[in-house]
């Protein structure tokens, strides 16, 4: 028998407890998103000299982050000892600017998802927990929406003053002034809003709405600052680099391993690299899953049903239509 695949409203009052939202929803905003990764981006574009390509190779990773990290501590500790070594930081400037030149052609600007922000917002709020493993800054965008626009909800990404992550996460579910509910938000793989300074202090870099993207290329033009995002890798290299991040260790241990009695999983694929995520959260309290479906695709949901409960157990799983009324960035009735 064919799967039943159910309208969001329908379903959504059953489900308020954690969201996942993978690639899908990112695409569903703007298509350029599409690309499986900004390292394809690159090679496709030809962007990447041929050191860097050997500086991938050698470490034998995918993630543009891990090698940018590397060579740009490598050319701080010779310039901190007075080593001379130009080839070192040439290659450092070579992958910091491939990698700002990808990101300029992949993420739209501000004024182009500006339109989608509200009907995001709506469904954001929905939830107690949203863990987005998007790097880009739609989902930041939606929350700065609703700073502007609503008093009786918030939602929060747990950085407070200077951008720091507040280590008592969970005492910000409690609302505050005129605040009836809030929803936290994390980022189990980084986020283009958060980097790391020579010490590897962890910040989010704060800027209005319509330049925050430019902002956080400046940051990294500065060679103070490199990001902090987990993009691409397999599963054993995503752990690897979740551990070497307080920020994403922590989200990881804590956040993933809280008690949820719901889970709804918007536009991710259940790729083998990402399910470490899902395995986190086995033995949470989950009793039901919700997974959304484009094009009422019948095969996607024979796919994912034995993934899904392979990775949590035996729970109740539902389908429900990823672009119906309500969804994310579709408007409800």
């Amino acid at each position: 028998m064919p799967y039943v695949i159910q309208p969001w409203e329908a379903i959504a009052p059953n489900y308020r407890g954690t969201a996942i939202l993978g690639n899908g929803a990112s695409i569903a905003v703007s298509p350029s998103f599409s690309y499986g990764s900004l390292l394809e981006h690159a090679r496709a574009n030809e962007l990447i000299a041929p050191d860097v390509e050997r500086l991938f190779a050698f470490f034998g990773t995918t993630d543009f982050e891990l090698i940018l990290r590397i060579v740009w501590q490598a050319s701080n500790v010779n310039q901190s000892l007075q080593i001379p070594d130009q080839r070192t930081h040439e290659a450092y400037l070579r992958v910091r600017d491939c990698l700002i030149q990808s990101v300029q052609d992949i993420h739209p600007e501000f004024d182009q998802v500006s339109g989608h922000l509200p009907a995001i917002y709506r469904f954001l709020k929905h939830f107690d927990t949203v863990a987005s493993l998007n790097y880009d800054l739609i989902v930041y965008w939606a929350l700065m929406h609703g700073y502007d626009h609503d008093e009786e909800h918030a939602i929060k990404d747990c950085f407070g003053a200077g951008g720091l992550f507040q280590d008592d996460w969970r005492r910000l579910r409690t609302p505050i002034r005129r605040q009836r509910s809030t929803t936290l938000v994390f980022y189990p793989h980084g986020s283009l809003v958060l980097c790391r300074n020579r010490v590897e202090q962890e910040r989010k870099i704060h800027n209005a709405d319509a330049g925050l993207l430019e902002a956080i290329l400046t940051r990294w033009r500065s060679e103070e600052v490199v990001p902090l995002f987990v993009s691409e890798g397999t599963w054993q290299q995503k752990v690897s680099s979740i551990q070497n991040s307080y920020y994403l260790s922590t989200v990881y241990r804590e956040v993933l391993g809280s008690e949820r009695e719901t889970l709804v999983i918007y536009g991710w694929g259940l790729g083998e690299q990402d399910l470490h995520l899902l395995q986190r959260m086995r033995g949470t309290g989950i009793r039901r899953v919700a997974v959304s479906v484009h094009g009422a695709d019948q095969i996607y949901c024979n796919r994912v049903l034995p993934i899904v409960q392979g990775a949590l157990g035996v729970v109740p799983v539902e389908f429900f239509d990823s672009q119906s009324a309500g969804c994310w960035n579709h408007q409800g009735a």
